[in-house]
């Protein structure tokens, strides 16, 4: 009876560590691949884009140089996608937010390098705003 007992334990251990570790490999296979976008990687002309359009006019914003990071996707077909920002100014973010969000402007995924394939980008963005 004893060895009864002792084979159920143990096939109920083993079938719980297994899942474990398969609930653990599923957890750790969904996760964001995120790059951090620098002056030298091909989305130039976004950068442009973005401080061409933003309106620097807005009396709410942070005098002085603000600091954010905008958090964008591209779909399939080039286009920027559920654009966010943090930065030290809640008002200059939702700008940036607002000047990504509208853009009629379509990466060329073509051009970018396979290494540059990401599901999140994120371009930090300074902004000096003189009164």
């Amino acid at each position: 009876m004893k060895k009864i007992i002792f084979r159920i334990a143990a096939v109920l251990i083993l079938v719980f560590t297994v899942s474990f570790f398969n609930n653990v490999k599923a957890q750790s296979s969904n996760t964001i691949e995120e790059i951090k976008l620098n002056p030298n990687d091909g989305f130039g002309e976004l950068r442009k884009l973005v401080i061409n359009n933003f309106d620097f006019t807005n009396p709410n914003f942070t005098e002085g140089v603000v600091n954010s990071d905008v958090q964008f996707s591209i779909a399939e077909n080039g286009k920027i996608t559920n654009v966010h920002a943090k930065g030290d100014c809640k008002y200059v973010s939702e700008e940036l937010e607002n000047v990504l969000s509208h853009l009629l402007y379509k990466v060329d995924t073509s051009k970018l390098s396979k290494n540059m394939i990401a599901s999140t980008y994120v371009m930090p963005v300074s902004v000096r705003i003189n009164r």
